[in-house]
């Protein structure tokens, strides 16, 4: 009986690092399928918010179609109708829609 309590108290434990690799692995993984992608989505969007021209037309992520007839730093003026301007933030835009 005593030697079978020496022998379960000498198993041996991992090391550290055979601990850390599934994590690391994990951390891979959620790096290349999720966060890379994201960021790389998110640094196309700003550069098309700053290629923002008058003439352009946009979509709103709000679902309004306009025409953009003003630029200013972070405000366009879009007219959405005939005669109808409005004036809205550009951080606001979802996509410029090509002709």
């Amino acid at each position: 009986m005593i030697s079978y309590a020496h022998a379960q108290a000498t198993a041996q434990q991992p090391s550290m690092l055979a601990s850390f690799i599934p994590l690391i692995l994990i951390f891979l993984i959620f790096y290349f399928l999720l966060i890379r992608p994201q960021q790389k989505k998110q640094k196309e969007h700003k550069i098309l918010l700053e290629s923002i021209k008058r003439g352009d037309e946009i979509l709103s992520s709000g679902g309004i179609l306009g025409k953009v007839l003003k630029v200013d730093n972070d405000k366009l003026t879009v007219e959405i109708a005939k005669g109808v301007n409005v004036t809205i933030i550009r951080a606001t835009v979802a996509d410029v829609i090509k002709k």
